[in-house]
């Protein structure tokens, strides 16, 4: 089943840039003076590969804060980092249009998993452990406030901002050429690294954070160290493609039913799924016949609020 399923994700990231509404005549693709050249090169190839390492890095990122936070229902979406850098973005289009989106995003996700972080450390002073019980709620507390702000920027916007601001917060992986899709490769290259190199040490965050610290192990040092790396290849992220939702939420939990291993042996497949999720949820969006692509969040949204609704109710009965 595991190999069936790598081959058929290797066929999906191969197929991807040959399907679309314009037919491609396959004599043209290395002919950079054809339209089919300029499609498939600077349009699909480089957006199969944004949407990969973006993929990637979301489904990669909702993995680890599932283990920091010890909460299967942890993930940038539902941590308030999504909607944070989204409203950090707006205020960046409407206030300082000159300013770079990726380093608004950046900040507006490393400020809001912060305030989560030591909250949460400040209800549970008396123990190594964050908070579980409480930091989803915070989480969604934040959402609700940025999305409040959001409003009032909005408010303050012109027409033009306000159109822009809508079609970030919908996600989209249009782009053309490979800027962007090499920006988010090294994002997604930091990203891996720092958690790959200290794999052994979150093999010991799954036993318990009390267990680590007796064992040497410095757990705010590396939460606080994953958190930042992991924030602001988040932020970075979203920047370019808008807030994508449950991700972080689905992909990490069908990896560890298909490869029933521990989650610290999972980090290569969660990671690549994840971008071969992204790719064939983009597959979706860009072959219906509408009048323009969907929205690439509807896509990810439309499966993933069902399959967090499931984990809601499976989580329940276990309590």
């Amino acid at each position: 089943m595991k190999l069936g399923l790598y081959i058929f994700s290797i066929i999906i990231l191969i197929i991807s840039p040959f399907l679309g509404e314009i037919t491609l005549n396959l004599k043209e693709l290395f002919d950079s003076s054809t339209i089919t050249y300029k499609v498939f090169w600077e349009l699909r190839v480089s957006r199969v590969l944004l949407a990969f390492f973006v993929g990637g890095i979301l489904a990669l990122s909702g993995l680890i804060f599932q283990i920091i936070f010890k909460n299967a229902l942890i993930t940038p979406y539902t941590l308030g980092i999504a909607s944070g850098t989204t409203l950090f973005t707006a205020i960046s289009i409407v206030f300082f249009p000159a300013m770079i989106l990726s380093i608004s995003s950046a900040f507006g996700s490393l400020i809001t998993i912060t305030i989560l972080y030591y909250i949460s450390k400040n209800i549970n002073k008396n123990t190594i452990a964050v908070s579980t019980n409480s930091i989803l709620l915070i989480g969604i507390a934040l959402s609700y406030f940025y999305s409040s702000a959001l409003m009032l920027v909005f408010y303050m916007s012109n027409l033009e901002q306000n159109y822009s601001i809508v079609r970030f917060t919908l996600g989209s992986l249009d782009t053309v050429g490979f800027t962007s899709s090499f920006v988010i490769f090294v994002m997604a290259t930091i990203m891996y690294f720092t958690i790959y190199v200290n794999r052994a040490k979150i093999k010991l965050l799954l036993i318990s954070n009390d267990t680590a610290f007796l064992k040497g192990l410095n757990v705010h040092k590396l939460n606080l160290l994953l958190l930042i790396v992991i924030s602001i290849c988040v932020g970075v992220s979203i920047s370019f493609v808008g807030p994508i939702g449950f991700i972080g939420l689905v992909v990490p939990h069908i990896i560890k039913l298909i490869y029933k291993k521990s989650a610290d042996q999972l980090i290569f497949p969660v990671f690549f799924y994840g971008g071969i999720f992204l790719v064939m949820s983009d597959l979706i969006a860009r072959n219906l016949n509408t009048a323009s692509s969907l929205p690439i969040g509807v896509v990810t949204a439309f499966i993933g609020a069902p399959f967090f609704v499931y984990l809601l109710i499976k989580r329940n009965k276990k309590d």
